[in-house]
């Protein structure tokens, strides 16, 4: 229990530039996720694509702790997709479990 109180979830919303092919943002956000799904402490990252406009990807992320989160931001591979400018952040959030009730059976 103590140790999914330490992990750590992100929602971010993130759009692709208009200046940018839409297949090719996609494909560069596919390749980004699968990154960080190679991340020590990354537990999950996965893309969505919003339903009404097609620019716009939320991310759901879950890491292992803060450090694993802070580790992400320092990766190469995460520094070069942010170096590549093909998307913008619209917002971002973070999260944490809510801890278990006493007495539940899960």
């Amino acid at each position: 229990m103590k140790n999914q109180q330490k992990t750590l979830s992100v929602t971010a919303e993130i759009q692709i530039k208009d200046n940018v092919i839409l297949e090719d943002g996609l494909l560069a956000i596919q390749q980004f996720c699968k990154d960080m799904n190679s991340e020590p402490g990354c537990l999950l990252a996965q893309a969505h694509q919003d339903t009404e406009n097609p620019r716009k990807i939320r991310l759901w992320e879950i890491y292992e702790d803060a450090e694993a989160f802070q580790a992400h931001f320092e990766s190469a591979h995460t520094q070069a997709f942010f170096d590549k400018g093909i998307t913008s952040l619209n917002w971002a959030s973070e999260s944490r479990p809510l801890p278990e009730a006493e007495g539940t059976n899960q």
